[in-house]
């Protein structure tokens, strides 16, 4: 059976992104994709107009630091123009890369996660622990465990690493996440469940 790899994609999404993170990008991608000319011999945007829009970029990001509204009107246009160009030659170097990771690595752009690694659970009965909305409250979600009807949740505040006195409550269902509540702010609390 022939393996078919798994297409590199580059991050080219900077919707939201601070205009710092933009220029960190365009100059690893100017220190990456264009110093590498082996690799990536013929991107979608030449090298000095890549560099000088990345040049005007710097200004415009210094200039707008003053709040002037012309100052920020100028970095936002230039922001559009260097956003298309990271997209461009993102795309180019998904391509030119051959689907070699380290090729890929080496233009300064960074690799879209190709797979969700699942949440590890806490313990064998408890899956997570969030806080909750309130003050006070955790959400406990416990693991489903095959041919088991009925839980225990515990919780104790801890002194000196020892749990103190234990709170149990029954359970009857591992979804929607229990709520547990009356917790004292800044307590460390253990919790476990049995079946």
């Amino acid at each position: 059976m022939k393996t078919i790899p798994i297409p590199i994609k580059a991050k080219v999404g900077y919707t939201g992104k601070k205009g710092e993170q933009i220029l960190a990008r365009l100059n690893a991608v100017l220190g990456g994709t264009y110093a590498d000319l082996l690799d990536y011999p013929n991107p979608p945007v030449d090298q000095a107009t890549f560099k000088s829009n990345t040049e005007i970029f710097t200004a415009d990001l210094a200039a707008a630091l003053d709040g002037g509204a012309k100052a920020i009107a100028a970095r936002d246009a230039q922001e559009t123009v260097v956003v298309k160009m990271l997209h461009d030659v993102g795309h180019y170097v998904e391509g030119a890369c051959k689907g070699d990771m380290t090729t890929f690595l080496k233009s300064g752009f960074e690799p879209v996660s190709q797979g969700r690694t699942p949440l590890q659970p806490l313990t064998l009965f408890i899956r997570s622990i969030k806080p909750g909305i309130n003050a006070g409250q955790f959400l406990v979600v416990l693991m489903a465990l095959l041919g088991a009807s009925y839980y225990e949740l515990r919780w104790a505040p801890m002194s000196a690493g020892i749990p103190g006195q234990w709170t149990t409550i029954p359970v009857t269902k591992v979804r929607p996440p229990i709520s547990v509540t009356g917790l004292t702010p800044g307590l460390t609390y253990a919790f476990r469940s049995v079946v």
